[in-house]
C-alpha cells in the first residue's frame, strides 16, 4: 500500500490535491493532513473527502484521479 496526503491550502480552482508519497510536487509537509495507506488513489481521495468537499488527485502522482 502507497502513503497518500491532502494538501490542507486549496489549490487556485478551490480544491484540495492529493499526493502519493515522493511526489516531485509535494506541499511542505507542514500543509499536509496524513490520509494513511491506501492501495490506490480513489481510495485516497475518498478518505479525504471525509475532511474537505472539493478533493482532485494531483495530475503527476495520481494521474487516475485528477479530473481538473
Amino acid at each position: 500500500m502507497a502513503q497518500y496526503y491532502v494538501n490542507q491550502n486549496q489549490q487556485t480552482g478551490g480544491e484540495h490535491e492529493v499526493h502519493v508519497e515522493g511526489c516531485k510536487f509535494m506541499p511542505f509537509e507542514k500543509n499536509l493532513l496524513d490520509l494513511g495507506g491506501h492501495k490506490d488513489c480513489a481510495s485516497a481521495l475518498q478518505e479525504a473527502k471525509n475532511t474537505y468537499d472539493n478533493v482532485n488527485g494531483c495530475n503527476t502522482c495520481c494521474p487516475d484521479c485528477h479530473t481538473s
